[in-house]
């Protein structure tokens, strides 16, 4: 069996109430994230329930779709996020593993696929 320990996340951005700064969804914090570098993602609830995982090439960015895509998995949950955990991670294949042991091991909420605990 392989064993996978996920890394410690580079940076976490919290939701903010009441911000008085530009935001997306309460998030203020982007500026924190990479935007050049890839890796993967969590976005968590106020309870610390795992909603969703993803990973991209440039973080920032794709973070951002989420709460701008209309076809995002996340469309219809965006006010539910509390928190994103972001992780640094330059090798596309050790992303993917990342993402899909999350997905899994954690059983990420709204993550359609990658899911083989069903």
């Amino acid at each position: 069996m392989i064993n996978i320990t996920l890394p410690t996340p580079d940076v976490t951005i919290f939701k903010q109430d009441n911000p008085q700064e530009s935001n997306i969804y309460g998030f203020t914090q982007f500026h924190l994230i990479t935007r050049e570098l890839g890796g993967f993602f969590m976005f968590y609830n106020d309870k610390d329930e795992l909603l969703f995982v993803g990973k991209a090439r440039k973080i920032r960015p794709r973070i951002k779709k989420h709460f701008e895509d209309s076809v995002s998995p996340m469309k219809k949950h965006r006010d539910e996020v509390h928190k994103i955990e972001v992780y640094v991670v330059e090798s596309a294949v050790d992303r993917d593993i990342y993402e899909t042991y999350a997905i899994n091991e954690f059983r990420a909420k709204y993550n359609e696929d990658k899911v083989y605990y069903k």
